[in-house]
């Protein structure tokens, strides 16, 4: 059964994509066969991987709300060993729609319940928020990834996405386990690089 890895940060424009993008197609290219659910709804990972967004008839939105199979749903792409599961812009008002409901924890889990064997790694690009949809992928993954900027803000919040992960852990996954932080925009030349590593390893 293939590993689960969600791409975790609730701020934006940290490199959070970036580092899901490079990851999957860098593990594809070792042979490893890689799927990569595109979470946001802003759907840059869809984007980036070359697709156009008009063109996709099924996305993230089916599996989760409309329990379309998700291998229905997953798209070829030019990278290796890659596939995709696009995302759309109705996915930001999923998030309301699943906060009236009292079952919404398990749906990212039950999604990937059918394809999980097919793949080797399946990674998660979450939302850049603390939201549902980010709590449901933590729920439905093995490890969590966490990209953090090397700038003079890059730990602010960080105690708030820790918690997050903790309670993930104590009321729903406790299998899961943070695989590490990835330094985005590192430049070892500068002491602000250098004071932000020693302050991530502290």
């Amino acid at each position: 059964m293939g590993k689960t890895i969600g791409i975790f940060n609730q701020k934006g424009g940290v490199g959070k994509t970036t580092t899901a993008i490079n990851l999957a197609a860098g593990l594809g290219r070792r042979n490893k066969k890689v799927l990569l659910i595109d979470l946001d709804p802003q759907g840059n990972a869809t984007s980036g991987l070359g697709i156009d967004k008009e063109s996709i008839e099924l996305n993230v939105y089916d599996a989760i709300h409309n329990e379309t199979p998700m291998e229905d749903i997953v798209i070829e792409t030019n990278g290796k060993n890659l596939w995709l599961v696009p995302s759309d812009i109705d996915l930001a008002g999923l998030e309301i729609e699943l906060a009236q409901s009292n079952d919404w924890h398990r749906l990212m889990e039950n999604a990937l319940l059918g394809i999980k064997d097919s793949y080797d790694i399946i990674i998660i690009d979450c939302p850049p928020s603390l939201g549902i949809l980010s709590i449901m992928s933590l729920i439905a993954s093995d490890y969590v990834l966490i990209p953090i900027q090397s700038e003079f803000y890059a730990l602010e919040g960080t105690g708030q996405l820790l918690e997050t992960i903790k309670m993930v852990q104590e009321n729903y996954n406790p299998n899961l386990e943070i695989l590490g932080v990835v330094m985005v925009m590192h430049d070892s030349r500068t002491r602000l690089s250098s004071d932000v590593v020693e302050e991530v390893k502290n």
